[in-house]
């Protein structure tokens, strides 16, 4: 660049200058970019040498690209230079608008500093304006093109070619340069930017991708059933998405599945822990409903899939089958509580039901107070289960007393009839009928009560307790081995269970030892039961083509409130002795 003297220079120059303008948004990359800004400076502008100096993230300038001088590339280019010592020069020598100019007069100070520099020394200048070798020209690039904005990097140059400081042309020309090469470079950053953000969503799409490919072949192929329901909304529950395992399993095609939601397949029991599952994620064991109407028993875990932004999106449930555990763990409950030979319920069994109609408090007698009212024992027996059975409603589902007892069904039921009277109960009987104050009036407990003593039935039901021991038993076992004794015991427990009520209890104590538990008897329908069950078992037993015959001694005890399981047992096996011992042996002896 000559002096402003000369138009046709000035021309040329400006035609130069556009020239590498126009190149600075040429580079593919920040690094191109920066080199261009350094070429620019050489090729456009007069000048033999010049660096780009860097702005990095931790404030410091690094040399980022040199031109003009491959010595000076290799000594500067990379090296770091502290935004303190930048910060230095950028406020010392003349201002010469957005430039900075630092004669080689002042310069001297910043030759130990660390900023990078290639300079030599030389003679004093023989005229005003030349360029001593030792002068600094800073041009600083700012963000937005705004003296001040943000810093982004400083241009350096020296040695002009004509050997004299830049005049007002010169200086005016570095300046607009670094304008635009602050914001090319602004530019190539936000390109650089951009380039990375799209190859960043590119990996992230290719992971969703992968991800998604691998939960859709995880999901499609598992081994147990899976489905995705929706959450939220009137379609809340709704199956979305079910795999080919869970079809198997329900015996349903995924299109069918699609219009139920669990809540439809889900056994009504078991309606309570599904909801509760779902709300809360979690896991629970429940039976759902098969095509042909079998329920079976699946474990569902449960997993919601939530959104950061909008909340539970929907629910992945994973459905495993466990109907071959179910049974398993059924059969061993019930070879806890059943005899092996028999299947009737064993002795433990035996004593919980009957332990579980007991409580230690014996009821207090009410049929005074029912008597003075004009109801006699029956119908206050009748009146204190009516009143008990009012007392339970609503919480019937959840009292044994009540609902009587599993598998065998020994149902504690009473008859409701015969309440005549029952309205000139004082509060006395009533209390009597309903168990008592300690826990209230009603203390959901159905006290078990036992007719009073003497040969006379004066008609109050209860709990019969029959203690059965068979008669000629073992002369049976010692004859023809225990596999006929085993067959004896088989059918006794087959001709026992079929001569009492769907609603009572056989059990095998031990040995030849049964037991029945028989609700809502009086003493005469007991005695008629024990003459009925004799009579059932006397008929002769065929095995293995020979036939046997056993006898039967029953003894008839009570159950009532006060008294233990063990307590009522052993009065009805005392009382077994006596009829055996009131009988003679040719009436007892069988075989």
């Amino acid at each position: 660049m000559e002096t402003e003297s000369e138009p046709y220079i000035r021309l040329a120059t400006l035609r130069q200058l556009h020239q590498v303008v126009a190149e600075l948004n040429t580079g593919r990359s920040l690094a191109e970019t920066l080199q261009t800004v350094a070429d620019g400076v050489i090729q456009g502008l007069g000048y033999e040498l010049s660096a780009v100096n860097l702005v990095r993230p931790d404030g410091d300038l690094v040399v980022a690209a040199v031109s003009g001088s491959p010595g000076a590339e290799a000594l500067m280019a990379g090296r770091v230079g502290s935004r303190t010592s930048w910060e230095r020069r950028l406020s010392m020598g003349e201002r010469w608008g957005d430039l900075r100019f630092i004669p080689y007069t002042e310069g001297w100070v910043l030759d130990d500093d660390d900023v990078p520099q290639w300079h030599v020394a030389g003679p004093a200048p023989r005229f005003p304006d030349e360029w001593h070798p030792m002068d600094r020209l800073f041009a600083p690039m700012r963000a937005a093109g705004s003296p001040h904005g943000e810093l982004l990097g400083v241009i350096s140059v020296d040695k002009p070619r004509n050997g004299r400081r830049p005049g007002a042309w010169g200086r005016e020309a570095l300046q607009m340069y670094a304008f635009h090469s602050a914001i090319a470079i602004g530019n190539a950053r936000l390109r650089a930017n951009m380039q990375r953000a799209l190859m960043r969503l590119e990996r992230d799409q290719q992971a969703l991708r992968a991800s998604e490919e691998s939960f859709r072949q995880a999901f499609e192929y598992a081994p147990s059933g899976m489905a995705i329901a929706e959450m939220g909304g009137d379609q809340h529950g709704r199956l979305l998405r079910t795999n080919d395992a869970l079809c198997r399993l329900l015996g349903r095609s995924a299109t069918a599945l699609r219009r139920y939601s669990f809540s439809d397949l889900v056994h009504p029991e078991d309606i309570g822990t599904l909801l509760r599952t779902s709300a809360e994620g979690g896991r629970a064991e429940l039976r759902l409903v098969r095509r042909d109407g079998t329920y079976m028993w699946v474990s569902l875990r449960n997993s919601v899939v939530a959104d950061a932004a909008d909340g539970p999106r929907f629910l992945l449930t994973h459905v495993e089958d466990i109907e071959e555990r179910k049974r398993h763990e059924l059969q061993l409950a019930h070879r806890a509580s059943h005899d092996s030979l028999t299947g009737l319920p064993n002795s433990a069994e035996l004593r919980a039901r009957l332990g579980a109609r007991l409580c230690a408090r014996p009821p207090q007698p009410a049929y005074a107070g029912a008597e003075s009212a004009g109801v006699g024992p029956d119908g206050a027996y009748q009146a204190g289960a009516a009143v008990r059975e009012a007392a339970l409603v609503g919480s019937v589902e959840q009292d044994a007393y009540v609902q009587g007892f599993g598998l065998d069904g020994f149902d504690s039921a009473v008859d409701l009839g015969g309440l005549g009277g029952f309205a000139g109960l004082d509060a006395d009987a009533l209390e009597g009928l309903t168990g008592g104050s300690d826990g209230g009036p009603f203390d959901h407990h159905v006290h078990t009560y036992a007719p009073a003593e003497g040969e006379e039935d004066d008609g109050t039901k209860g709990l019969a307790v029959l203690f059965c021991d068979l008669d000629g038993f073992k002369s049976i076992n010692d004859r023809f081995g225990h596999h006929t004794g085993d067959a004896v015991l088989i059918e006794v427990a087959r001709r026992l269970s079929h001569g009492v009520r769907d609603g009572d209890t056989v059990a095998r104590l031990g040995g030849d030892e049964f037991v029945v538990l028989a609700d809502g008897l009086g003493r005469a329908d007991a005695q008629d039961l024990a003459v009925r069950l004799r009579n059932a078992i006397i008929p002769p037993i065929r095995f293995e083509g020979r036939a046997v015959r056993v006898g039967a001694s029953f003894g008839i005890s009570w159950a009532a409130c006060g008294m233990s399981a063990e307590e009522v047992l052993q009065s009805a096996d005392q009382r077994m002795y006596v009829e055996k011992r009131s009988r003679s042996k040719a009436n007892r002896r069988a075989g």
